[in-house]
């Protein structure tokens, strides 16, 4: 695996996301499903579309929003690691 900062912020290729135990679900007023990380290093693992994957940590209040189009929106500074 590699480590490798990204300053991609969102995507439209995430098929599925598996979210750890460290996360808070709410639906924001726009329709947004927002995850929003209780701890440092909470873990999103991605599938996309080209059937490769990512790991995604998260600090502590850092959060994705998931839109009804299926793009997915990461807050910054989160880190993506390539296995």
């Amino acid at each position: 695996m590699k480590p490798a900062k990204t300053n991609q912020t969102y995507s439209n290729r995430v098929l599925r996301a598996e979210f750890d135990d460290d996360w808070k679900t709410t639906v924001t007023r726009s329709g947004y499903v927002k995850y929003t990380a209780l701890k440092n290093k909470a873990r999103v693992d991605l599938i996309l579309s080209d059937g490769s994957t990512r790991i995604v940590l998260f600090p502590k209040n850092g959060y994705v929003l998931v839109g009804s189009g299926g793009t997915s929106h990461f807050s910054k500074p989160h880190i993506t690691i390539i296995p």
